[in-house]
């Protein structure tokens, strides 16, 4: 019983450094500034407490904030869902279906991926999110969806007092002077009157966090009708991309077949439900092959190494981010993702399976095991530090605006 105790501690003390990254703490300190601001100036300068409207108003604010915090620890702690290392399949004759993880030493399930960044195979992989420092996946997706839709309604409940605290104040400076600290507004009286004026440290403090909150709203809204998109079709950012390479695998070949998203329940409310339960526990697919989608990735592995280009580096890079020394246009395009970058010195091969205009995405060759998958880094690299192996004339680099990869 102690072993298992101290395991748990463990756990739960390797979870929590998850909180330090640059992630957790852009996104807690954004949320701590605007929940901190609205309740100061609910307190002080908007709306009395004592009141009945006021206390509705602090009341819902308080609730905006312990739901966001709730359901973003949900996303960030419970985790996506991890599928066992050493995982096969029940029936083996399943496994000619599956692709097989050398990281994890097992087969990746249906509709699960390999993270870089988690080291791990995630069940229904949606994304890698660096907001909450984790994957976003089967277990979690849920919360982080929740998250999603919580945060910007709670930054527009502080844009209001935000607003109203600040036009209730310099309506009063302006009406009655900027040494008078009394406020004769319906909506806004004071009996007694606040002890601390509103001075122009607290304006500051109020237009800064509103500002926040007002990115945050757009920002954040973005991402949920991004993400309530794509769980209305019961798919996840990542099948999305496959399903746009299956289209151009068929039309880049002019193939007599076509391919049809299995998971799909076709109907919008039942792709909801696989997400959002009562329980809070995930709903499994229905009424598909269940290997569909797994028999199209084979394809796409095999299709890639076909279209892949070996390339020599010609000019050396340091694997920074952002590169100036390999142009503004390569630096102002880097790819805005944190997979990693390849670090390339002059006469090192490369295997270039896809990119962008400035970028190419693809395999160093570290030795003659690559091609059964045995040693390689994989990442990104200007595409004006490598030029075509002269061997592989009959082949072309990966288009410019091409993402697969």
């Amino acid at each position: 019983m102690g072993t298992f105790c101290s395991v748990i501690k463990f756990e739960n003390l390797q979870e929590l450094k998850r909180l330090c990254h640059w992630g957790p703490i852009i996104a807690l300190g954004v949320i701590a500034i605007c929940s901190t601001m609205a309740m100061i100036d609910s307190v002080l300068w908007y709306w009395p407490i004592h009141t009945t409207g006021g206390s509705v108003n602090f009341i819902m604010f308080i609730n905006w904030t312990v739901m966001i915090l709730y359901n973003y620890f949900n996303a960030m702690f419970v985790g996506p869902g991890f599928v066992p290392l050493g995982w096969k399949p029940e029936n083996s004759q399943d496994s000619m279906y599956l692709q097989h993880c050398k990281i994890c030493q097992a087969y990746k399930a249906p509709r699960s991926y390999h993270c870089g960044k988690c080291n791990r195979c995630v069940m229904k992989m949606d994304h890698h999110c660096p907001w909450i420092n984790n994957c976003c996946g089967y277990q979690n997706h849920a919360s982080f969806t929740l998250f999603l839709l919580l945060a910007p309604l709670g930054c527009i409940h502080a844009a209001f007092i935000f607003v109203m605290t600040m036009y209730t104040q310099l309506y009063n400076r302006l009406s009655f002077g900027w040494n008078t600290v009394k406020i004769d507004m319906s909506a806004a009286r004071r009996d007694p009157l606040p002890i601390i004026p509103f001075g122009l440290a607290a304006f500051a403090a109020t237009l800064f966090a509103l500002e926040l909150a007002l990115g945050t709203t757009i920002a954040v809204g973005m991402l949920f009708f991004i993400q309530m998109k794509i769980i209305l079709r019961n798919k996840t950012s990542i099948e999305s991309w496959i399903e746009e390479k299956a289209k151009d695998r068929i039309q880049y070949y002019q193939l007599d077949e076509d391919f049809i998203f299995p998971y799909d329940m076709g109907s919008r409310w039942k792709n909801f439900k696989q997400v959002f339960t009562w329980s809070g526990v995930p709903k499994g697919d229905e009424g598909c092959h269940q290997y569909s989608l797994t028999i199209e990735q084979l394809k796409q592995k095999a299709d890639k190494r076909v279209r892949s280009v070996r390339c020599k580096v010609i000019e050396d890079y340091s694997g920074a981010c952002c590169p100036l020394s390999r142009g503004l246009k390569t630096f102002f395009t880097s790819p805005c993702t944190e997979e990693p970058r390849i670090q390339l010195q002059k006469g090192e091969f490369i295997l270039a399976t896809g990119g962008l205009r400035y970028w190419l995405y693809g395999d160093k060759i570290l030795d003659d095991s690559f091609i059964e998958g045995t040693s390689r880094i994989r990442g990104w690299f200007p595409r004006n530090c490598v030029e075509k192996c002269p061997c592989d004339a009959e082949t072309h680099l990966a288009p410019e605006g091409e993402k697969n990869r």
